[in-house]
């Protein structure tokens, strides 16, 4: 499972033969398990140039275009492995793809009802997010206990009035005595999330943090740690910084597990929510106009610069191509 290996033995391989859709193929998949998925399409679609009848070429291209939410493309190629006689067994990666708008959705419409005698965990204070709440959510969640769906459904609509008022760009003077933490993906590893917290100390206005993106998907804790950061936000809401990763969009969510994970622990409306509340997440965070956050790279297009990124528009998924897929998506890369 060395798949970077796996990409630069099979771009050598590549080299001193060209005309192998085989070795094609493979680095696509290499490419996929890395998440390189423009790379996988590119070599998918290169390996049925050079063979139209390689079945795994349609099946590698298919994947390819699913991950980055081009399902009616993905579909087409499904189709065509379907139609070469091979068995193609989707399973958990092919939820249904009908994507909605959410509609604005209230607390009121969730339904605001009291909270039952029998639950014995936090809660906010007079609807409010305090420090002894956030130090009872953590030790909650760190018992593997589920925070009441009421208490879940007021820091969602909370924060989303929060990051609303944001702009695209975020931007942070420190003093030459402050600090900022910036921690990387956290990815529904809540345990991490308390060992960061552990090694570097709780949030606080003398401790800011900038979590950059990925905050959900793969692990198995995603609700929480999502919950926990929001909490924080809404704690210190100009110390503790949030920003928009590739895996705060509805497309990831549905292949990499958020939403089924939401939907386990709560329902199918709390997740429309969530998803509201990810298209405020701001985009990038400059810090005393020298350093440049956010969680994918930079452009593909030269002579963007910070004023581009103030115009964004990014209440929204995001598209295919331009300065917002690239803040969310462009990793750095040899090529």
């Amino acid at each position: 499972k060395d798949y970077e290996e796996a990409v630069r033995l099979y771009s050598s391989a590549i080299e001193l033969n060209p005309g192998s859709a085989i070795y094609y193929g493979n680095r696509s998949l290499a490419y996929l398990r890395t998440e390189c998925y423009g790379y996988a399409l590119a070599d998918a679609t290169r390996a049925l140039q050079l063979d139209s009848k390689y079945v795994k070429g349609y099946y590698r291209r298919a994947a390819s275009n699913m991950a980055l939410g081009k399902f009616k493309a993905a579909l087409r190629d499904y189709e065509m492995v379907r139609d070469g006689g091979r068995v193609c067994v989707l399973g958990s990666l092919c939820p249904s793809w009908g994507h909605s708008v959410h509609p604005g959705v209230t607390l009121s419409m969730l339904g605001s009802g009291s909270i039952e005698d029998e639950y014995s965990g936090p809660k906010l204070e007079d609807g409010k997010v305090t420090l002894a709440f956030m130090k009872d959510l953590m030790q909650w969640y760190k018992d593997q206990k589920k925070l009441h769906r009421k208490c879940a459904y007021q820091i969602l609509v909370q924060v989303k009035e929060v990051l609303a008022k944001l702009p695209t760009l975020v931007e942070t003077t420190l003093k030459e005595t402050e600090k900022v933490t910036v921690c990387g993906d956290t990815h529904g590893q809540f345990y991490d999330l308390l060992n960061i917290f552990e090694l570097n100390g709780l949030p606080s206005e003398a401790n800011p943090y900038i979590f950059n993106g990925d905050f959900v998907d793969r692990g198995s804790f995603s609700v929480e740690v999502i919950l926990t950061l929001f909490g924080f936000k809404l704690l210190y809401p100009d110390h503790f910084h949030l920003l928009r990763g590739n895996h705060e969009t509805d497309n990831m969510n549905q292949i990499y597990g958020f939403e089924g994970e939401v939907k386990a622990k709560y329902t199918a409306q709390m997740f429309a929510l969530f998803s509201e509340v990810f298209e405020w997440l701001p985009l990038a965070q400059c810090i005393n106009g020298k350093v440049l956050i956010m969680h994918g790279g930079l452009f593909s297009e030269d002579g963007v610069t910070l004023d581009d990124i103030r115009k964004i528009e990014r209440n929204r998924q995001p598209p295919d191509s331009g300065p917002m897929c690239d803040l969310l998506w462009s990793d750095p890369q040899p090529q």
